[in-house]
């Protein structure tokens, strides 16, 4: 027997148990209540700011956003041991909403089964059952609201859609899980105050990692829908109209050629529609969330983002360095190595090395990242990266402006060449075909889409 088949069989029943709500003038404290029932408790919590004189005090509708994000939160918990039943005691879900929620985690999963070896379904992996009383909330989505809420996690994409929101006109306000100094000075060189950063503070609880050194399963969740929630939640407290999000089009490929796991499955449009239903159905508050960014390739979004320079010393999005402080580029994962060659064509070799503090593309240990990245391995790295097509053109764009130079190619450009992927005959139509993409499937409003059409034009 298998470990999944043996924990489930272990482990038949996961509990979501309760939710607690506390307040104080400053903030909303929230704590959730989870069990594995013989094996372990689990009790993570959120602290959320909220505005001076708000209360939540007997408030249903931000009730049912506080169940829902227990929903969103109990996935990390409950894959430890894939438990066969996941019963709430605490809420109630209608069939369509089981559905929705067997749906995420099963796609949203789709790395964790793959790496772990597990073969499923999305009707087999889990079945949803509900002992606790619906939440009854009137829909408010007709209550006044106005603004954005901008994710910001220190990239280059959320940048990209502060500086081009603000310079519109748009009021904005910046929203991160956790204090990050990426984060903030973002928000400083965008010439925002301080203020306008809303921080949610999340607690882990780590007795899981305790499970994990256990050998009990572990692997990478959905946690762009942790996001979601807990953005809804600030946008409640706020008033804010919109959750404006930085996905773009890259993140609907799939990791794994040929299949359905996709490690940004929760970046993805189709997440995406899911969660803006959703909102629509079962939440009601009348906030809008979308990716701005959405229409885009990372292709264009990298070279819409070096004209905003102000943010090239100050912008992070390794996941490794972002568990030091300050942020760094660890230079040494896929995603720093991704990066870096999405800016190739827009910065030349020097710049690369004072952002990223080493040159990655001489580096031999980054060679089988750099074979994932442009389409010849089994898959892609399974991180946050764009498109084998963009990545391809990204560094032909590269070596045909290094050649023009006459500067001798980085290790990693001349191994590019060397398998024959290399064809400037076809680099400028293609150039061209990227910089005019827009894809149609997006959320955006008309509003919108002209601001971001109009910050296309730095492209061309």
């Amino acid at each position: 027997m298998n470990k999944f088949a043996a924990f489930r069989n272990e482990n038949p029943v996961f509990i979501f148990r309760s939710y607690d709500i506390k307040e104080s003038d400053e903030a909303v404290e929230v704590a959730f209540s989870f069990e594995i029932p013989g094996l372990a408790q689990f009790n993570p919590g959120w602290r959320f700011p909220k505005p001076a004189g708000l209360t939540v005090s007997g408030d249903a509708v931000f009730e049912k956003l506080v169940f829902n994000m227990g929903m969103a939160e109990a996935v990390s918990y409950w894959k430890a041991v894939c438990s066969p039943e996941f019963m709430i005691e605490c809420g109630f879900l209608t069939e369509e909403q089981k559905k929705w929620w067997k749906k995420l985690w099963f796609l949203g999963l789709g790395e964790f089964l793959f790496i772990n070896g597990i073969e499923t379904t999305q009707e087999e992996l889990v079945n949803i059952t509900c002992t606790g009383k619906e939440i009854n909330a009137d829909s408010c989505a007709d209550r006044e609201l106005n603004g954005c809420l901008i994710p910001i996690g220190g990239g280059k994409d959320s940048a990209l859609t502060l500086e081009t929101l603000k310079n519109s006109g748009m009021k904005c306000r910046c929203y991160a899980i956790n204090k990050r100094c990426s984060i903030s000075a973002t928000v400083e060189a965008a010439g925002l105050p301080e203020d306008t950063l809303i921080t949610a503070q999340r607690k882990f609880d780590r007795s899981l990692i305790e499970l994990n050194n256990k050998g009990y399963l572990n692997g990478h969740t959905p946690f762009s829908s942790v996001v979601a929630f807990s953005a809804e939640i600030t946008a409640y407290l706020y008033g804010l109209k919109y959750i404006v999000l930085s996905n773009e089009s890259s993140a609907n490929e799939s990791t794994v050629a040929g299949s359905s796991v996709n490690h940004q499955y929760s970046k993805s449009f189709e997440f995406e529609s899911d969660f803006h239903e959703y909102e629509e159905k079962y939440l009601g508050t009348g906030i809008s969330y979308f990716s701005f960014l959405r229409p885009l390739t990372e292709f264009q979004i990298a070279g819409m983002f070096v004209s905003h320079r102000k943010y090239l010393p100050v912008f992070r999005s390794c996941n490794l360095g972002s568990k030091v402080s300050p942020d760094i580029w660890c230079g040494e994962c896929p995603k720093c190595l991704f990066v870096s060659l999405i800016l190739s064509p827009f910065l030349t070799l020097d710049e690369l090395k004072e952002i990223f503090g080493r040159d990655m593309l001489n580096d031999s240990a980054m060679l089988e990242y750099f074979i994932e990245l442009i389409g010849e391995s089994e898959h892609k790295p399974f991180e946050c990266v764009g498109s084998v097509s963009e990545v391809n053109l990204s560094v032909s764009l590269a070596v045909q402006r290094l050649e023009s130079q006459g500067v001798e190619l980085p290790l990693l450009f001349g191994e590019y060449v060397k398998r024959g992927l290399y064809h400037p005959e076809n680099l400028e139509p293609l150039r061209k075909e990227f910089c005019c993409y827009f894809n149609e499937q997006n959320l955006l409003t008309d509003e919108f889409k002209t601001i971001l059409k109009k910050e296309m034009e730095s492209l061309l």
